[in-house]
């Protein structure tokens, strides 16, 4: 049992489980803070009530992204010490400022919001969402800023065999952290927004399927009410509505934002790591079509077996360079530079242990990069036609009295979700055999790269990464199981489940008096959080 396959699916699943939070929190974060905004500038109820249902589901889902994000931190020294000893220089800087001034703003200001509630100031509370929300992007970009330095390495001299950091403003204004960046936060507000509409849809269906709203001849709604059914009222329905169309709309904008970022990315990407993009697109030999869709033998990774089917003349050229007309070299001119650049083998050296003078693959798994590439713009565009058809659906005020169109509505939400993951697997994948990738760019710190086969723990046998490895896969499990239930639950008890106090004693609740009204029982501050 080679430990470094096991290691490697480890790490990919643990680190994809912990990403699929990852979107969520800073978009929806971003979301919460803007209706909070709005409640304070208007007084309006609606505004109040969204700002809480959706902070419920922000926090639920931030608490699980912390749970599982520790865990990362743990597998560099378990199974990845050698590639510790190698980066270890570089990443403590920005590791060290994500978690000393990112990590700890975001949640030190995430606990004021929580218990402030009616015991800060409005604006002083409004504050500390902001804080929050700009700790954790700040947070995201830290984390970027290494992750970018492994796709292209810079701000380094390699000394003593290894990269020592020489400017760490050359590691935090890398062109790749710049580019991926804002791609990033791009693909987290699509996801809020396409969070936001699914939900909304569904709440919107109930009231449709109750009787509680109806249509008029002209199809546009006729609001109803269900004074028996706490929080069932024509705000409820407003809050609804509102929240559906916000997330269509910042769905399509995000979008939008995700392909203009992505063709900026891809760009940068055909100049610093030209292999990944060549496997993206399946194009093994130097040209300028693209391939819309190309089949080859199941897990092959022969060129000569895979058979472009829809090419698009001259794409390939324009994603890379702009223009129509520019060769880009394939993988079968690629490969060989590749191993005249860094050998055929690994080198014969104890740090490879059984894999010394092993033959070197370089060509990443054509499947994963092609489709993962593929899948990360279709699902993203599905999500973003969704999200248009969802406007023009619901512009009259209310949905269909249709359960299977809920139904698509709510499984829409892992459009978008499916789209941020498969982006993460094609950038970490695609850099294989590499876990920091050399880059002929010379913008780059040239001979500074590791391969994955040098970085796994020496120390570690196959069966001691098993055990952690179904260890952790099954908590993971439990927690994705536990955290599903808890959105589940506050999903269907709707602005109810997380303002109980509004339907209790709604005579005593003023929002517009210029208090932050709202708390209910005052001495419960745990009521909202939990």
């Amino acid at each position: 049992m080679d430990p470094l396959e096991i290691a490697r699916w480890q790490f990919g699943i643990v680190t994809v489980y912990h990403f699929m939070m990852v979107p969520l929190t800073l978009g929806l974060g971003l979301l919460v803070a803007i209706l909070h905004t709005m409640w304070v500038r208007t007084g309006d109820e609606k505004w109040l009530r969204m700002t809480k249902f959706w902070g419920k589901l922000y926090l639920v889902n931030f608490i699980m992204g912390v749970a599982t994000g520790i865990v990362q931190e743990f597998q560099f020294g378990m199974a990845w010490s050698e590639y510790s000893r190698f980066v270890g220089d570089v990443f403590g800087a920005p590791l060290a400022m994500e978690g000393l001034l990112a990590f700890f703003v975001e949640s030190t200001f995430l606990g004021l919001w929580i218990f402030g509630w009616g015991r800060l100031p409005k604006r002083v509370h409004l504050a500390t969402l902001w804080l929050a929300v700009i700790g954790s992007w700040i947070s995201a970009y830290f984390i970027l800023a290494a992750n970018s330095w492994m796709q292209h390495p810079v701000g380094v001299e390699f000394t003593d065999g290894k990269p020592v950091l020489v400017d760490i403003w050359a590691v935090l204004t890398n062109n790749t952290v710049l580019a991926a960046f804002p791609h990033t936060m791009a693909g987290a507000v699509a996801v809020a927004g396409g969070f936001l509409l699914g939900i909304s849809w569904y709440h919107l269906w109930r009231r449709r399927r109750d009787g509680i709203d109806t249509v008029d001849a002209k199809g546009r709604v006729i609001v109803g009410e269900a004074p028996e059914i706490p929080g069932r009222d024509a705000r409820d329905h407003r809050v609804w509505i509102t929240s559906l169309r916000i997330g269509a709309a910042v769905a399509i904008v995000g979008f939008g934002a995700v392909a203009i970022t992505g063709d900026i990315q891809g760009k940068l990407m055909y100049e610093q790591q030209p292999l990944k993009m060549a496997a993206a697109e399946a194009a093994c030999h130097t040209g300028t079509s693209f391939s819309v869709l190309s089949i080859g033998e199941l897990g092959s990774q022969d060129c000569d077996k895979v058979t472009p089917l829809i090419e698009i003349p001259g794409m390939l050229s324009f994603l890379a360079k702009g223009d129509f007309t520019t060769e880009l070299p394939g993988l079968n001119q690629l490969i060989p530079e590749y191993q005249e650049k860094y050998g055929t083998n690994l080198p014969d050296d104890p740090i490879y242990g059984e894999r010394s003078g092993a033959a070197i693959d370089y060509l990443p798994n054509l499947e994963v990069t092609y489709w993962g590439f593929r899948i990360m713009i279709g699902f993203g565009a599905l999500a973003a036609f969704a999200a248009a058809v969802a406007l023009f659906i619901t512009r009259k005020g209310t949905v269909p009295n249709s359960k299977p169109l809920m139904q698509l509505a709510v499984f829409g939400i892992l459009a978008p979700f499916g789209a941020n993951a498969a982006g993460w697997i094609f950038t970490e994948m695609g850099r294989q055999p590499f876990v920091v990738a050399p880059n002929p760019n010379p913008s780059g710190v040239d001979g500074v790269f590791m391969f994955t086969a040098a970085a796994v723990s020496p120390g570690v046998d196959g069966r001691e990464v098993i055990f952690s490895l179904v260890s952790l896969g099954l908590v993971y499990l439990v927690l994705m199981i536990v955290e599903v239930m808890l959105l589940a639950r506050f999903v269907r008890a709707g602005v109810a489940g997380v303002m109980p106090e509004l339907f209790a004693a709604h005579d005593d609740i003023e929002p517009g008096d210029g208090t932050d009204a709202g708390a209910g029982d005052r001495d419960d501050v745990l009521a909202f959080a939990y």
